[in-house]
């Protein structure tokens, strides 16, 4: 139901409403629905009750008649995103940018110039706007970081934060959108307060086909409700507040009211409510959608003041409503009109204009309250400090204020001496800005790295994987280096097949697209008199197959040829075959190694992270200890197994560090890894992945740095390092060889019989497009097992 479909409320319940709240009552959830839709001499009786409780609240705050704004430069840091808002024109595509001259991003020294303008005109904070972590949908926002030595967009949000508060006194306003409790956690060290807004509840305006946010992952409620408590949780400074227009309806309305409140009143960390009403766009999908009308904006206002109380601060953005109808926002409670710039536009209303500051003061006082600038922190939270505003912050902040906490009107922002925020970011996050900290980072990293590569810190690994230019050459060189120790001047390769074992059928012919068990049978003998030494089989054994499927088809190949190696079976599909066994985990894979299974593919590792598991697949993935279960019992088996992880996805650096960790810990358990195997990121091959992860995957920056820092963790715990070649193409192969490892995997023949029967079919290497790689590196290709002993002439 639409807000201009609701039925109008009755007019005793909102003369009740009101009566109610003139008397200090709490409003409930009807009550404040029937006051939305309060007109005329109804509507009047509103504005003057919220106007009522706002002069009392700032009674309370000792600045009666006070209304406040934020003197403030706008950087717009990237206009990409992941999010399809179906009203927004902030956002570009990388195509639009690129035709328009225009990077990914603002560089640091574009950023320090609106900067240094800003504060040059008197502004006293850097409102920093940006997409929505544009790197989960877009390939050019990815490489731009990755080029840079980013890990994410915040990660350079953060940089740029510190950078503009350091070299201009600044005081930056963080907005990227959705933020992790850590990263929240850690953009506190370098700026006084941050904002998300709510902008509404209604999941189904998210969810539902068609509706505004649908599409934009970050847009999900209750995503943002769980941000709008973290920051509450970390004594965060919030700005928050709801947009109405965009399709819901009056009880949605009230709702994300409501849903504001309970935060507030639980962390007392909001120090601001945005009511913005909904302006329809050219160009966008909902350019024909009607603006909110001034009366039930004004209505919504109102009782949003009624519903937050006395001691809140509401602001109503100047520029998106005429002037001649902001003294009908001043009657409706506000006490505050947000960020006004005279240097940078609106960029998210880029078509409504700043008032002018002297039009604003005019306007205001011509409601009969006085304009006075705050800061971006509110002042009862400059006056109180610490815990709200942190240690390394404070002092810029409390040199911008006067003895009430508001904006000092004298003077303009002076950068506050460098050492003291630099010290405290650092330690909030390992690797702070590349600017001149993050370099620094990297390079002593790579110091103790040379040293002695493995005693360095798990943050120490995670600065390297940022590494770039120089940096990264000298990185890659000292993980070739411990490569060469390890193994000479050699590349060792194994002569197998790949067999999808889900493609077999019981009741499978000839002229049938599915295979038979002799179907399986005579590949196996293909691959043999091809010179093949392992069949990797994985794929769930079809339900047709019955109990004893898996068991059947590893029969199939041994009988035919049991000398061949088998590697079989992913860890979710041995959690399947024993469950469709009736066996206990060890006893089903005692019964596979007796039929003739003599290692495990570790694949299915991704990111050992539930978290991350859970955002790539929804669920489908098994949970992490699980994983780490299945792999450990097949080692206890005697089954020998890869090491795998997927990168270049949503996963961070730290994330990447603690997946090595953890194999590393099951290896000094069990010794049972033979490899490890890094596996970029392809989007193609992945189709059930969420749409935004359509566009991802890494560079080539990033796949060097990836396998250089497992060189250094992994070397004197799993030693063989190979190189996924059909994932990161020939050049990719041989750069991430030239930087630490020491495999080129299998050569994948393909064979006659049914060369599209295994994964990754259509993509096979010759005997002397192997020499060719050892050539090109400068080595000699050696033919291996599967567990890396020689075969051929190099056995002896």
């Amino acid at each position: 139901m639409s807000p201009s479909s609701a039925p109008p409320a009755s007019a005793p319940s909102i003369e009740r409403s009101l009566a109610l709240s003139a008397s200090g009552g709490t409003l409930s959830a009807e009550a404040a629905e029937a006051l939305l839709h309060a007109r005329g001499a109804e509507l009047d009786a509103l504005l003057a009750e919220a106007g009522r409780l706002r002069d009392l609240g700032l009674e309370r705050a000792g600045r009666p008649g006070v209304i406040t704004y934020s003197r403030k430069v706008f950087i717009p840091l990237t206009h990409l995103c992941q999010d399809r808002c179906h009203y927004c024109v902030f956002v570009q595509s990388p195509g639009k940018l690129e035709r328009a001259g225009i990077a990914p991003f603002l560089s640091a020294d574009d950023v320090l110039e609106i900067a240094r303008q800003g504060a040059a005109l008197g502004c006293k904070e850097a409102l920093f706007t940006l997409g929505d972590r544009p790197e989960n949908r877009w390939a050019a926002a990815r490489d731009w970081l990755d080029e840079h030595g980013y890990e994410s967009t915040i990660d350079y949000m953060r940089a740029m934060s510190q950078l503009v508060l350091e070299e201009t006194g600044l005081l930056p306003h963080l907005n990227p959108g959705v933020m992790t409790y850590a990263e929240l956690e850690s953009l506190k060290a370098v700026a006084p307060s941050m904002g998300m807004m709510l902008e509404t509840t209604a999941t189904r305006l998210w969810a539902d086909r068609g509706e505004a946010h649908f599409g934009s992952p970050d847009k999900d409620p209750a995503v943002r409700l769980r941000v709008l408590d973290d920051a509450g949780l970390l004594k965060i400074p919030f700005t928050t507040g709801v947009l109405f227009g965009i399709g819901e309806n009056t009880a949605e309305r009230v709702d994300a009211m409501f849903a504001i409140r309970a935060s507030a009143e639980l962390h007392g960390h909001v120090q601001e409510t945005i009511v913005q009403n909904f302006r329809a766009k050219d160009s966008t999908a909902m350019m024909s959608t009607g603006d909110l009308a001034t009366d039930e904006y004004a209505a919504a206002v109102a009782v949003t003041r009624l519903v937050l109380g006395p001691d809140a601060r509401l602001q109503a953005p100047p520029n998106l409503t005429d002037a001649a109808e902001l003294a009908l926002l001043i009657r409706a409670g506000i006490d505050d009109w947000g960020g006004v710039s005279p240097l940078t536009p609106d960029h998210v209303n880029p078509e409504r204009p700043w008032p002018q500051i002297d039009e604003l003061a005019r306007l205001t006082a011509a409601g009969g309250y006085t304009l006075r600038e705050r800061l971006t922190a509110h002042p009862h939270y400059i006056r109180e400090g610490a815990p709200w505003i942190d240690d390394a912050v404070l002092p810029a902040v409390r040199a911008l204020a006067d003895s009430r906490g508001l904006a000092r009107e004298e003077g303009l922002p002076v950068a506050p001496p460098a050492t003291a925020t630099r010290s405290r970011s650092a330690r909030a996050l390992p690797f702070p800005a590349p600017h001149a900290a993050v370099r620094s980072v990297v390079s002593l990293a790579l110091e103790r790295a040379e040293r002695s590569p493995g005693t360095l810190s798990d943050g120490d690994y995670a600065a390297l994987l940022r590494a770039s230019g120089a940096e990264l050459d000298a990185l890659t060189g000292l993980a070739d280096d411990l490569r060469r120790a390890r193994f000479g001047n050699t590349l060792s390769f194994v002569v197998n097949r790949n067999l999808d074992s889900s493609l077999v059928r019981s009741g499978a012919d000839r002229t049938s697209p599915t295979l038979g068990l002799d179907d399986f049978a005579d590949l196996a003998d293909e691959a043999r008199m091809l010179g093949a030494t392992e069949i990797c089989m994985q794929g769930a054994a079809h339900p047709e197959l019955g109990p004893s499927g898996y068991v059947d088809l590893v029969r199939a190949v041994k009988a035919r040829q049991p000398a061949l190696h088998l590697h079989a079976f992913r860890p979710a599909e041995l959690a399947d075959g024993a469950a469709r066994a009736g066996l206990a985990l060890p006893d089903f894979l005692t019964a596979l190694a007796e039929a003739g299974v003599d290692s495990v593919p570790g694949t299915g590792a991704r990111i050992l992270d539930d978290t991350v598991r859970e955002t790539m697949t929804g669920g489908r993935d098994l949970r992490v200890a699980a994983w780490l279960g299945i792999v450990e019992a097949a080692h206890r088996a005697g089954l020998a197994s890869t090491a795998t992880m997927i990168y270049g996805h949503i996963e961070t650096a730290p994330q990447i560090v603690a997946h090595l960790r953890t194999l590393i810990a099951l290896q000094e358990r069990t010794g049972g890894f033979s490899e490890f195997i890094p596996m970029p990121f392809v989007p193609a091959e992945h189709p059930s992945m969420p749409p935004h992860l359509a566009g991802r995957g890494p560079n080539l920056r990033r796949s060097r740095a990836v396998h250089a820092v497992s060189r250094l963790m992994l070397d004197e715990h799993i030693p063989h390092l190979q190189s996924a070649w059909t994932k990161l193409g020939p050049a990719g192969a041989r750069a991430v060889l030239g930087g630490g490892a020491d495999d080129l995997g299998g050569i994948l023949l393909d064979g006659s019989l049914r060369p599209d029967a295994g994964a990754e079919s259509g993509r096979q290497l010759t005997l002397d497009e192997v020499a060719g790689f050892a050539r090109d590196l400068g080595r000699s290709a050696w033919q291996r097992s599967t567990l890396y002993d020689p075969i051929g002439p190099d056995a002896g």
